[in-house]
């Protein structure tokens, strides 16, 4: 470790280290946290130089401005994971969007309902539609909507409503997102008899659509 200098007029502008600190004097850390007080610029370097380390500006808005005497490679090392941590926290969350359809198998329902609870993990929200098409498009509401919050029942992860069921253009359609208030429970399973359609796939069987 050694006194370091400027390589690129970028890091110049970036932060102001050793001779390129313009305060006549500045509050003084040392690099194990150290309170040396306030000391002239030029104390202060000369005590960053006798240890073989860079005096760094880390609060120029301060008055008087605090430095810390420190390697500038481990300062540079710190900043990086500490703007790092700061761009993993500034999550942009978004709003994503599932299909399924009646008929579709208890293997790609399963698939789907993982793929959302890791969207809702992530903070997504998340739309789901229950697409319809032909004779579908006229069966009664509360039937679509029961198959809907069948496949809602089997999310592996708590999420709360945050539009309700309601018809869309492509059929129905909910909005979730993830409840952080408590932990969802496993949904019970539904008595189904034995042959049911309900096994396996999202039930097709439905009440005859309406004729002219």
């Amino acid at each position: 470790m050694g006194f370091t200098k400027y390589t690129s007029q970028v890091e110049k502008e970036r932060v102001r280290m050793n001779e390129g600190i313009r305060a006549k004097e500045v509050r003084v850390l040392g690099p194990e946290g150290e309170n040396f007080g306030v000391l002239s610029s030029r104390d202060a370097l000369a005590k960053a130089q006798e240890l073989g380390l860079d005096l760094i500006e880390i609060s120029p808005n301060a008055n008087p401005p605090v430095a810390k005497i420190t390697d500038y490679g481990k300062y540079k090392y710190e900043q990086k994971k500490k703007d790092k941590d700061i761009k993993a926290k500034a999550h942009v969350t978004e709003t994503k969007e599932a299909q399924v359809k009646i008929g579709t198998s208890q293997n790609d329902m399963n698939i789907k309902a993982s793929k959302i609870a890791s969207w809702l993990r992530e903070n997504h929200r998340v739309k789901i539609d229950l697409f319809l098409w032909g004779r579908y498009k006229y069966m009664e509401f509360e039937f679509l909507k029961d198959r809907l919050e069948r496949f809602l029942a089997i999310i592996p992860e708590s999420y709360k409503i945050a539009d309700e069921i309601r018809k869309s253009p492509k059929g129905l359609s909910v909005v979730l997102e993830r409840d952080l208030s408590a932990a969802k429970k496993p949904p019970k399973p539904k008595a189904t008899a034995p042959g049911s359609k309900d096994q396996g796939t999202m039930p097709e069987s439905q009440p005859e659509a309406p004729t002219e």
